[in-house]
């Protein structure tokens, strides 16, 4: 049944006016607020994501949004002087450098932000892109 389906995904944030700021002149995403007050981003190939306004909004734990990348030092040194502020983890499964990059061996470099409403998002090294 969902086989063919465009699926999308969705998150909340607390303030849509923040948001869209962020993810347009932070991050460069196409953005526009529809007439229900919901944030649409366009995603090159890929179906359109919406944000929606949560006042009560509380950030989930877990990465909510990926973007891949060819590369991730400039993606990150990039960000770093719009500033971003990487995650920083030292885990025994999970370890990042000064940067706020993880270089496992199991799976491809992969760094960690949050956008102003403490959603987590990453960036990952694909050489496909």
């Amino acid at each position: 049944m969902f086989k063919e389906s465009k699926a999308f995904s969705s998150f909340a944030v607390k303030d849509i006016a923040k948001a869209k700021n962020f993810y347009q002149n932070v991050l460069g995403l196409a953005a526009k607020e529809n007439a229900m007050g919901i944030l649409e981003l366009e995603i090159s190939g890929s179906s359109n994501l919406i944000i929606y306004p949560k006042p009560d909004h509380q950030p989930a734990v877990f990465t909510v949004l990926n973007f891949p990348v060819s590369n991730i030092e400039k993606a990150v040194d990039d960000l770093i002087e719009k500033g971003i502020t990487f995650e920083q983890y030292d885990q025994e499964h999970l370890k990042t450098d000064k940067k706020g990059i993880s270089r496992s061996e199991q799976g491809p470099y992969i760094a960690w932000f949050k956008d102003p409403d403490g959603n987590i998002l990453s960036i990952l090294e694909d050489s496909t892109v």
